[in-house]
């Protein structure tokens, strides 16, 4: 019972600068909403989302040290010496400042390129879901008669005449024009509310006739032209490590208004990967657009 004050002080004092600044700043941005939040803000957000990561680790680490520091005090309650040999001190938890460095009052350095956690990765797109290869081939046939790893030329007519190659802003993809013209919006919202984001947008690609692999004839999304690979500076995402760019966080918000499904909520996330909903292509088919 002893260490009850100890464990609340401690939990008290790793809390208190979390409170500090992020009430202050629950209020500030509490006018924003949707996609087109303030993109300081949101980075202010993810700073201090991973200063509690931060904390909460230390957190437990305090909590395992005073659990085995109350067990050895209650092994040797009869002697006096049962607390001499205290644990080791550690370094002060970090405050993120090597997450995010700073340069002056609000100036964040290559914030936009970060790796940060995806919070809630599994619930990111907010009741969208996949199309999937097995709806999309029923739909519209498969994308070209024979499959294989590589990248190929589409042979399917209904898709094929439906293809334009464009300029959507700071990229150019290849894919069926309504799900080009939907990009186009995307990008424009974002150029709006956030030039310097929209500046550092780059691709790894968008149309790619192929079977997904590891799979015999299953067509992957990008084979049907409605899907793209995006990253910030050219620099593309680790495939499955539940992390991604800052940047792709915010692009992601912008795409669920849209009607587009993030790649990060997967079982093995990909988080440089955009396609378009069932809900969206539903919608298209239902007005001919497709």
């Amino acid at each position: 019972m002893r260490l009850l004050p100890a464990i609340i002080l401690a939990i008290a004092i790793l809390l208190a600068p979390i409170i500090w600044i992020f009430v202050p700043k629950l209020f500030q941005n509490e006018a924003y909403s949707g996609p087109a939040v303030d993109s300081g803000a949101r980075i202010e957000i993810e700073m201090l989302s991973q200063q509690v990561e931060e904390l909460q680790i230390r957190l437990e680490e305090m909590s395992e040290e005073l659990g085995r520091v109350s067990n050895a005090a209650s092994a040797a309650a009869v002697s006096n010496q049962a607390f001499a040999a205290a644990p080791s001190p550690r370094s002060a938890p970090s405050t993120g400042a090597d997450t995010f460095r700073r340069n002056g009052e609000n100036d964040i350095i290559d914030a936009y390129a970060q790796v940060v956690l995806i919070a809630n990765r599994r619930n990111v797109n907010d009741g969208l879901t996949i199309a999937g290869p097995t709806y999309l081939t029923r739909v519209f046939g498969p994308p070209r008669e024979v499959m294989s790893d590589d990248c190929e030329e589409m042979t399917n007519p209904r898709l094929r005449d439906k293809l334009v190659l464009e300029e959507v802003g700071p990229i150019r993809v290849r894919m069926l024009k309504p799900a080009a013209d939907s990009l186009r919006r995307v990008f424009e919202e974002i150029r709006v509310t956030d030039p310097d984001l929209y500046d550092r947008i780059d691709t790894a690609g968008s149309l790619c006739v192929r079977q997904i692999r590891g799979t015999r004839g299953r067509a992957s999304t990008h084979a049907f032209g409605l899907a793209v690979d995006l990253n910030i500076d050219g620099v593309l995402d680790t495939l499955g490590d539940g992390k991604t760019q800052l940047g792709l966080t915010i692009l992601a918000d912008f795409f669920r208004t849209e009607g587009w499904v993030w790649g990060a909520s997967w079982g093995r996330e990909d988080s440089m990967h955009f396609e378009v909903s069932r809900q969206k292509l539903d919608e298209w088919i239902q007005d001919g657009a497709l």
